[in-house]
């Protein structure tokens, strides 16, 4: 980690058995291992999730990648269905146009507009006087008798 050889380890431990003392230095050395496995294991843990971060990024930046290949595809598949849709539209508005012009300039004059609506034939049939039951009873007789 440090890139330290044997001799330099050597000398730390000469230094550290001199400066703690050959009774406490056991101790010193497992209290400090104890918190380079504690640093070492953060370390790990931190480089772990700024990878899996990377790799979410990586993904990420993937979709967007084939999301936008996507759009474009879409596009350019229906484009040319849209232009033909708005062709076809365009040509039936003209035709509609057309046609109404015509059958208006058959009927030569304008239709007035009048508050008042005709009964149509279905409604004027129903609207049809009832015959009488006396009439029913004699078809010959026409004719109703006043009293």
């Amino acid at each position: 980690m440090f890139d330290m050889g044997f001799s330099e380890l050597l000398l730390v431990g000469i230094v550290g058995l001199l400066v703690i003392g050959p009774e406490r230095l056991p101790g010193a050395i497992r209290t400090t291992m104890v918190w380079v496995n504690r640093i070492r294991r953060s370390f790990n843990e931190v480089r772990a999730d700024v990878e899996r971060e990377l790799h979410n990024d990586a993904v990420m930046k993937e979709l967007r990648d084939n999301a936008s290949a996507l759009k474009e595809d879409v596009a350019s598949i229906t484009e040319p269905v849209q232009s033909q849709l708005s062709q076809i539209g365009g040509e039936l508005r003209h035709d509609l146009h057309n046609d109404l012009h015509n059958d208006l300039s058959t009927i030569g004059t304008p239709v007035e507009h009048t508050d008042t609506v005709a009964p149509s034939p279905a409604s004027s049939q129903t609207n049809a006087p009832k015959p009488d039951a006396e009439s029913d009873a004699n078809p010959g007789n026409s004719e109703k008798t006043l009293t």
